[in-house]
Order: C-alpha cells, then sequence, then structure tokens
C-alpha cells in the first residue's frame, strides 16, 4: 500500500496548502502523516525533511533558482514553482539524493499534475541548477550584510534589521545574533515534561530507553527528557497513561518562573493547549485551582483532553471558553496568580513552524502588540493585592516584549516589575521565549476586595 505514495507528491500538496493557501505548516504536515500513518518510518522521515526543509530555506532557494532561470520564481505557476523548490532543496542539502534523480523525479511530477508543456523548463532550470551549484554568486557579507544574511540563514530581510537594530540597542554581540539564526535552521529538539507526581525522570528514562527511544535528561530542569528516534509520539510508553507531556525546554520556564504555591487560585488565560496550565496544576500537587480558559470550544476541547490525559482532577483544573479581552467581573482581585501567554508573532519558534518566517509582517506585529496591550489591561484586574502575574510570549520582538511590559508598568503603577528575560533559542535547546514576573504591590482595601 505505502508503495503506491509518491511522497514527493505528498511533499507538494504540503507546499502549495502553505505557500498558497496560506495554511500553518506544523499542522498540514502532522495532518498529512496522519492521513498515512501506513507509511513507513523512512518515508515518514524523507516526507518530513523535505517539507520542513525546503520551507525553511525558501528564500535561500528561490535565490538560486533566480540565478538560473529567465523566469523568476515569483512569475512562476504555484504548482511549478513548489516543484522546482523541492528539487533544488534535495540538490542543495540532501547528498543522499542524487541530482539526477531529483531532476527527473520533478519532471515526472510537473507532468503528472497536468504540466507537461512546461515539463521541458523545469528539466532545464534544474540542470542548470545541478551543474552550475558550486559557482553561484552568493551576496557579498562585505558590502550588503543584511542581504547576506538573509538568504544564507533564509531569513527576511525586515526580520534581519529588526533583530540587527534590537541587539545593538541591547548590546548583545554580533556572535550571539548569528548563533540565533543558525539555530532556527538547526532540527528543533524534542522534550518532555516528566509527570513527577506520578513517575520519577529515572523511571520514565529508562521506560522509553527500554522501548528504542534515544532519551536523556536535560540538564537544564530535573524533570526535563529530550527524546529523538521514535516514530508515532502517541505510541511511545507511558504518553497515553499521562506519564509526560511534550513541551518545549522554555515553555516549561514559563511555570518555574511562575512557582504555583499549594492552595492558590490560578487563572491561565489563554492556556491551550495546556502544557502550562497542566505543569502549574501538577506543581501543586492536587491543591488549590486552576482555571483554564480560551477563546474557543475548540481549543478548550484540546485542554480537557490533555487535562483526561494527564489525570488532573476537576477539583483542581477547570477548562472554559472566555475570550480574554472581555473582563469577568466576578473573577476581579481573586487570583493569587495570573499567567498571561499571550498570542503573539511566534517569531522565537520559526524552526517548528516554518511558516512564520513568511506569513508574519511588520504590521501583523503591531496589531498583535496592541492585542497583547489590550488583554494585560484586562486580566491585570484579577490579580489580588500581593498577587502575581507572568506575561510571556514565544518571540523576539521588542515592540511585543519589552516595550509591551514597559507600556504596562507606566499605566499601571500599582504593578512592579520583579523579573524579566529573552530566551533566544541555540542549537539543541529551547525555543525563543519572553517571560516577566509582575507583583501588585496594590495596599489590601475595601476597594481593593470585591
Amino acid at each position: 500500500m505505502a508503495d503506491s505514495v509518491n511522497i514527493r507528491e505528498l511533499v507538494l500538496d504540503a507546499l502549495l496548502s502553505v505557500t498558497k493557501e496560506g495554511s500553518y505548516s506544523h499542522i498540514v504536515t502532522k495532518q498529512i502523516l496522519d492521513k498515512y500513518r501506513y507509511l513507513d518510518k523512512k518515508d515518514r522521515a524523507f516526507f518530513t525533511r523535505m517539507t520542513e526543509g525546503t520551507l525553511e530555506n525558501l528564500i535561500r532557494i528561490d535565490y538560486i533558482i533566480d540565478r538560473f532561470s529567465k523566469v523568476p520564481v515569483r512569475k512562476m505557476k504555484p504548482v511549478v514553482r513548489c516543484i522546482i523548490q523541492s528539487a533544488v532543496y534535495q540538490i542543495h542539502f540532501m547528498d543522499a539524493v542524487p541530482d539526477s534523480a531529483a531532476c527527473d523525479e520533478a519532471v515526472k511530477l510537473a507532468k503528472k499534475r497536468g504540466f507537461r508543456n512546461l515539463s521541458g523548463f523545469v528539466n532545464g532550470v534544474l540542470r542548470s541548477i545541478s551543474r552550475g551549484k558550486d559557482g553561484i554568486d552568493w551576496p557579498d557579507p562585505e558590502k550588503d550584510s543584511e542581504m547576506w544574511l538573509s538568504v544564507h540563514y533564509s531569513i527576511p530581510r525586515w526580520m534581519i534589521r529588526m533583530w540587527k537594530e534590537q541587539f545593538e540597542q541591547a548590546g548583545i554581540p554580533p556572535e550571539t545574533f548569528e548563533r540565533m539564526l543558525e539555530a532556527f535552521l538547526s532540527p528543533a529538539p524534542i522534550t518532555i515534561r516528566t509527570n513527577t507526581n506520578r513517575v520519577t525522570p529515572q523511571e520514565l528514562l529508562r521506560m522509553l530507553q527500554e522501548a528504542g527511544v534515544d532519551a536523556v535528561l536535560c540538564e537544564e530542569l530535573p524533570y526535563a527528557i529530550r527524546i529523538s528516534g521514535y516514530d508515532h509520539l502517541q505510541a511511545l510508553p507511558g504518553f497515553e497513561e499521562g506519564l509526560f507531556y511534550v513541551q518545549d525546554l522554555s515553555s516549561m520556564l514559563v511555570a518555574e518562573t511562575a512557582a504555583p504555591k499549594e492552595d492558590e487560585f490560578v487563572m491561565d488565560v489563554c492556556a491551550a493547549p495546556g502544557g502550562k496550565a497542566v505543569h502549574m496544576a501538577q506543581m501543586m500537587h492536587g491543591t488549590g485551582r486552576v482555571l483554564a480558559r480560551d477563546l474557543t470550544q475548540h481549543k478548550v476541547d484540546m485542554l480537557l483532553d490533555n487535562m483526561r490525559r494527564c489525570r488532573i482532577a476537576d477539583s483542581n483544573m477547570q477548562a472554559q471558553v472566555w475570550d480574554a479581552g472581555i473582563l469577568d467581573e466576578t473573577l476581579v482581585h481573586k487570583a493569587d496568580l495570573v499567567v498571561a501567554d499571550l498570542p503573539c508573532s511566534g517569531l522565537g519558534v520559526m524552526r517548528r513552524k516554518k511558516d512564520i518566517r513568511f506569513h508574519m509582517t511588520p504590521e501583523k506585529i503591531t496589531e498583535l502588540a496592541r492585542l497583547q496591550q489590550e488583554i494585560l489591561r484586562v486580566v491585570c484586574r484579577y490579580v489580588k493585592p500581593g498577587g502575581r502575574m507572568i506575561y510571556s510570549t514565544c518571540t523576539i520582538s521588542r515592540q511585543e516584549n519589552e516595550e509591551n511590559i514597559s507600556r504596562f508598568l507606566r499605566e499601571h503603577p500599582d504593578f512592579v516589575l520583579v523579573s524579566s528575560r529573552q530566551i533566544l533559542p541555540e542549537q539543541g535547546a529551547g525555543d525563543g521565549f519572553y517571560i516577566a514576573e509582575l507583583l501588585n504591590r496594590q495596599e489590601i482595601s475595601e476597594n481593593s476586595v470585591e
């Protein structure tokens, strides 16, 4: 059955869905792998590498194509463009695939998808690229460093410029900046968080290793385990039993910073799919209450699924549909801790969500920063006097992070910044995250308790 599936055609479908229809790459990839779950591990890995590799190197790939094609990439028909792009990825980044095979399969695919009349064009461009791949005229880093960085790391030029300015203002050295760009082209590490209420990290590590999974304890957090060499996450020992939760290392640090105490009332206002909320509920050892909310029933269903899988009692955690931008009058000044992990540009997770680099724009960042400000103005009112609020994003953007917090503090003098940190992605480590802890130092009075 698996033999009848053309893996390169699945890659083409995924690329078209992302680049033409604007779909999210990580969702498209998962949907296709779920649909063709019967594919063997090698074919699944080939599909994933080709799809993700093409998307994360797309700017570099398009630069190459434009050096050899008389028709610019932007003017090609979408199907033909995606066929050529994925073939160029094979030629330049997959040594195990002969150039001739990449070219021949691309031509066959063009014919199969109704572009027989352009198969000669596809063949000509790819043969030229194969012959000239060692003599490409790359941008000169001395004459135009932004262009060179953009092409070399396949990051939009506006993003390069924004980060260079931010890093220079913060006094961050250029080598740190380039390490971050390199990390965006490195494989995203998969980490899991041990449910220490039910199993020790050492016991879980042994279970995984006995099942043939490459698993090692993370130095950063004692309950985190980095895994690789597996096929389906759902098939791993302990997954269905809720012995662990798949979660990025940086995401785990949000709950670490929050450090909820037993018997506290915690609100997670944008909680889906639930990693941070479940983490905090487990840290409270079955005491207190975590109220996890999100905008739609679909997102709340994800919360409920993870609660059930992780064996979180309804008495300790509830999931509700609620728009974080609308004040719930019944909860004003009721929460010991509010976690506001808000919608953001996601620039810190580009190695997981490849499409962000060409779907995000400066205008969208401005819109998101405005939304974040609006939500913060609402949810801060839930924090009781002496309580805390954690603001976090999975992005690297001063406008959404440091500038938002500065503005919030100017508008809300009762709050004080306890700590903040911008986590940068590095190879083998967690994603890019921003975490700020704020304290409501408002004195308890009749007016502050409602």
